[in-house]
C-alpha cells in the first residue's frame, strides 16, 4: 500500500556516513537548528525527489540503540516512539555501513518492530567490496517481508538516485514479522504473560525495557539472531588485507605516543602558516572594496547623520566581519578534511593519554576540539560524557580553547605589532604567533582542568570508547557544503550582532550630552592658514575631541583606570566591553570607533589607522606590549554571551556560568597584566 510522504528521517550509528548521504539529499538546501526544549543538533534539509516533489529531510544524531545513553540518543528514542512530535517521519532510511552489517543491524531490527515504514540503505558498499564481504541484497530484504535494501556508495554519490526512487514508489509490506520474540521482555518491562512477545508493538504503544537485564536480555537475543540471519547473506571470501596492512602502518606513526604529537603539531604549524600565506591578498582586497564603498557613499549621498551612520558605522562594522572569511574558510577547510580523512579520530585516540593525568576524560577530547571551531556547539557535545565530574569540567574549560571568533581579533592584533619576519628561511614569524595562541589554549584549559579535578570531588571514573575509521579521501562535495554551512552561519550570526552594535556605537560615539562636544571644539584653536598639514591636524584634534566628548568618550574615560595598568586607553576599553556579546565584535567596534570622523579620502586602512594612533606624550597605543596583552586578554576572557548561556541551559543552573565567567575574566585580566608589564 502506497503511503503519502512529506518528511522523512535519516538514522543510523556514528560513523556509518549517514551525514554524507543527508548532504547528497539535500544539497545546500539545508541549516541547523534544535529540538524542542533540548540543545541537540537538528539538521534539516530539503530533498527534490524524482517526481518534482519536495520534502523534508532530518538527520537525526547518531546512535548505537534505541536505548539512550546520552541525550542525543535520547532524542531519537523520544521522537521514534512518539507520534505527536513535530518531528515524527513518515518514512525512515537507516544508513548502515555494509562492512560492519553486526554491529549496524541491531538498531535498525529495533526500528523496524517500531512498524513505522523504513528502508535500509546499506551504505560504503566500497569499504565492503575491498573486505570481501558480498550481501545477497534481494535475501536480506525477502527476511525483512521485502522491505527495501540498497546498495550505496554516499561518499561517491552512488545508490542515491536509487534511493529517491524507493522513497516516491515506497509501497508499505505487505507482513510484518516481529524480529524479537521474547517473554523475558515482557516480565523486564511489568508487563502481563499475554502481552505481544516483540519488544514494540507500534510506535504509540512501544515499551523500551527500564531494567538493564531486560535491555541487555533484548540485545542478546538480537545479535544472536543479527548473527543467525548474516550466515544466508553475506559471503565473505578470503582478500589480501592490503587496506588494512596499510592502516595498520600508518597508525604506527599517527598514534605513536611521541611521532603522533609531532605529526600533529607539525600539521597544526602547517594550517596556521597557510592561513596567513593564502588569506592576505584577499583580506587586503576585501578591505579595499569596502574602504572604497565608504569612500563612494560619503561622495554620492547628501553630507548629514544618515550618510555618515551608513559610511561610518555600517559599512565599516559590515567589513569587519567579512573581511576575515578568508581566514575562516581556511581553518574550517583544515578541519573538515582532517575529519573526511579520518585522523581527527586518531587526534581524539592520541589527546587521550594527554588529558587523563589532568582530570580529564578522553570524551572530554571531542568538545575540545571542536572548541577550536565554536564553543556553543563543542560545550553541547559534552551531552556524551557520563561522568558528572568530566562533563562539569569540561563545560568549564573547553572555552579556553581558542574558536574561530578569536581569529579575527588575534590576525588584527598580529597584523599590528608583530613583525613580517620569515624565521629560518621558512615559517612566518605571524603564522608562529598565531599557533603559539592556539597552544597556549589549550595549556590553560589543561592547567585549569587540573585544578578543577583537586576541587571537585567524586569517585566515579569514566572510559573513552572510540572506533578509529578506515582512511578515506576526501569528498569536495562534502567539504564544500560544510564549509557553506559553517561560514553563512559565521557570517550571518555573528554579523547581525556586530552590525546592531556598530549601529549604537556610532551613534554614542557622534553625540554628546549638552554641548559638551562644541565646547571641546571650541577650546581648539582653529588656524588662519591655509597650509594643508595645518589644516588636517586641526581636523584630527575636533574629530579627536568629539570622541573624547561623545557619550562613547565618557563610558571609556570611566573603565580607563581600571584598564590602564594592562596597557589600555579608553578606546580599547569601549571595544572590551562591546566584545562581550561575542569576541568578533571587537574588531566591528574598533573599524567603527577610528571611522567616526575619519578622511575617507585618505585610503587609510583600519590597521593603518590603528598604526597611526598615539598616546599624549607621542608613544604609539598599539606598542608590541599593548598587542601581546591584548591577544593573552582575548585568549582567556569569556566574552560570549550565547556560551554562557548554553553553559546555564546544560547545567541547569547560573551556578556554573558565573563561575566561568568569573575565573575567566580575572584569568584574562591578571594574565594580560603580568604579560604587559613583562615586556
Amino acid at each position: 500500500m502506497a503511503i503519502k510522504i512529506d518528511n522523512i528521517a535519516l538514522v543510523g550509528n556514528p560513523n556509518s556516513g549517514k551525514s554524507t548521504v543527508f548532504n547528497q539529499l539535500t544539497g545546500l538546501n539545508q541549516h541547523v537548528g534544535n529540538y524542542p526544549g533540548v540543545t541537540v543538533d537538528k539538521k534539516e534539509g530539503v530533498c527534490k525527489l524524482t517526481n518534482h516533489t519536495k520534502i523534508k529531510v532530518t538527520d537525526l544524531p547518531g546512535t548505537y540503540s534505541l536505548y539512550p545513553r546520552s541525550k542525543d540518543e535520547a532524542v531519537v528514542k523520544d521522537l521514534l516512539q512518539n507520534p505527536q512530535h513535530p518531528d515524527y517521519p513518515d518514512l525512515i532510511v537507516v544508513v548502515a555501513d555494509s562492512s560492519n552489517l553486526e554491529r549496524n543491524l541491531l538498531l535498525f531490527t529495533q526500528i523496524y518492530d517500531l512498524k513505522i515504514p523504513t528502508i535500509l540503505a546499506l551504505n560504503m558498499t566500497d569499504l565492503s567490496e575491498k573486505k570481501g564481504i558480498q550481501i545477497n541484497y534481494e535475501k536480506l530484504s525477502e527476511m525483512f517481508g521485502n522491505l527495501p535494501v540498497l546498495p550505496m556508495n554516499g561518499r561517491k554519490g552512488e545508490g542515491i538516485q536509487a534511493l529517491k526512487d524507493a522513497i516516491v514508489g515506497y509501497q508499505t509490506p505487505e507482513k510484518h514479522f516481529p524480529f524479537v520474540e521474547t517473554q523475558a521482555l515482557a516480565t523486564a518491562n511489568d508487563t502481563t504473560p499475554e502481552a505481544p512477545p516483540t519488544m514494540f508493538t507500534s510506535a504509540a504503544e512501544s515499551g523500551f525495557s527500564t531494567t538493564t537485564q531486560g535491555q541487555t536480555e533484548e540485545t542478546r537475543q538480537r545479535f544472536e539472531k543479527i548473527r543467525q540471519m548474516l550466515r544466508f547473506v553475506i559471503d565473505k571470501k578470503t582478500t589480501t588485507k592490503t587496506e588494512a596492512k596499510f592502516t595498520q602502518k600508518i597508525d604506527q606513526v599517527v598514534t605513536h605516543p611521541i611521532a603522533g604529537y609531532l605529526l600533529f603539531l607539525g600539521i597544526l604549524l602547517v594550517i596556521f602558516q597557510a592561513i596567513y600565506a593564502f588569506a592576505e591578498i584577499p583580506m587586503n582586497l576585501i578591505d579595499q572594496v569596502f574602504l572604497s564603498l565608504s569612500q563612494w557613499t560619503k561622495s554620492v549621498l547628501p553630507s548629514g547623520s544618515f550618510t555618515n551612520l551608513i559610511a561610518e558605522g555600517v559599512i565599516p562594522g559590515i567589513g569587519g566581519v567579512v573581511i576575515f572569511v578568508p581566514q575562516i574558510v581556511l581553518l574550517f577547510s583544515f578541519i573538515v578534511i582532517l575529519e573526511e580523512t579520518g585522523y581527527m579520530a586518531r587526534i581524539v585516540f592520541i589527546m587521550d593519554r594527554l588529558m587523563r593525568p589532568f582530570g580529564l576524560s578522553g570524551k572530554s577530547v571531542v568538545p575540545m576540539i571542536s572548541s577550536v571551531a565554536c564553543a556553543i556547539p563543542a560545550v553541547m557535545a559534552t551531552r556524551t560524557i557520563d561522568n558528572w565530574k568530566d562533563r562539569i569540567i569540561t563545560i568549564l574549560v573547553t572555552p579556553l580553547m581558542s574558536c574561530s571568533a578569536r581569529l579575527p581579533v588575534y590576525t588584527l592584533l598580529i597584523a599590528l605589532v608583530v613583525p613580517d619576519k620569515v624565521l629560518w628561511g621558512v615559517f612566518n614569524l605571524k603564522g608562529l604567533v598565531l599557533l603559539g595562541l592556539y597552544v597556549l589554549g589549550l595549556v590553560m584549559a589543561l592547567a585549569v582542568a587540573f585544578i578543577m579535578r583537586i576541587i571537585i570531588k567524586t569517585n566515579s571514573r569514566s572510559f573513552l570508547v572510540l572506533e578509529l575509521p578506515s582512511y578515506k579521501l576526501p569528498r569536495w562535495r562534502n567539504i564544500i557544503i560544510t564549509l557553506w554551512e559553517k561560514t553563512r552561519l559565521f557570517v550571518w550570526e555573528a554579523g547581525k550582532i556586530i552590525l546592531a552594535i556598530s549601529i549604537i556605537l556610532w551613534v554614542l560615539a557622534s553625540y554628546g550630552p549638552g554641548n559638551r562636544m562644541a565646547s571641546a571644539v571650541k577650546a581648539i584653536d582653529k588656524p588662519t592658514t591655509t597650509d594643508k598639514k595645518i589644516l588636517d591636524s586641526y581636523e584630527k584634534k575636533v574629530s579627536a575631541a568629539k570622541l573624547e566628548n561623545s557619550y562613547i568618550g565618557i563610558m571609556g574615560k570611566i573603565i580607563e583606570p581600571v584598564i590602564s595598568p594592562l596597557g589600555y586607553d579608553w578606546k580599547i576599553g569601549i571595544a572590551l566591553i562591546t566584545s562581550f556579546a561575542a569576541r568578533e565584535v571587537f574588531v566591528g567596534s574598533m573599524a567603527t570607533i577610528y571611522s567616526v570622523g575619519a578622511d575617507f579620502e585618505s585610503d587609510q586602512s583600519l590597521i593603518e589607522r590603528l598604526r597611526a594612533e598615539k598616546h599624549a606624550n607621542g608613544k604609539p597605543v598599539y606598542s608590541l606590549a599593548t598587542g601581546l596583552s591584548l591577544m593573552v586578554f582575548y585568549a582567556f576572557a569569556m566574552q560570549c554571551l550565547s556560551t554562557l548561556a548554553i553553559v546555564r541551559r546544560e547545567t541547569k543552573s547560573w551556578k556554573w556560568p558565573l563561575i566561568q565567567l568569573v575565573y575567566m575574566t580575572g584569568l584574562a585580566y591578571i594574565s594580560a597584566l603580568l604579560v604587559y608589564q613583562l615586556f
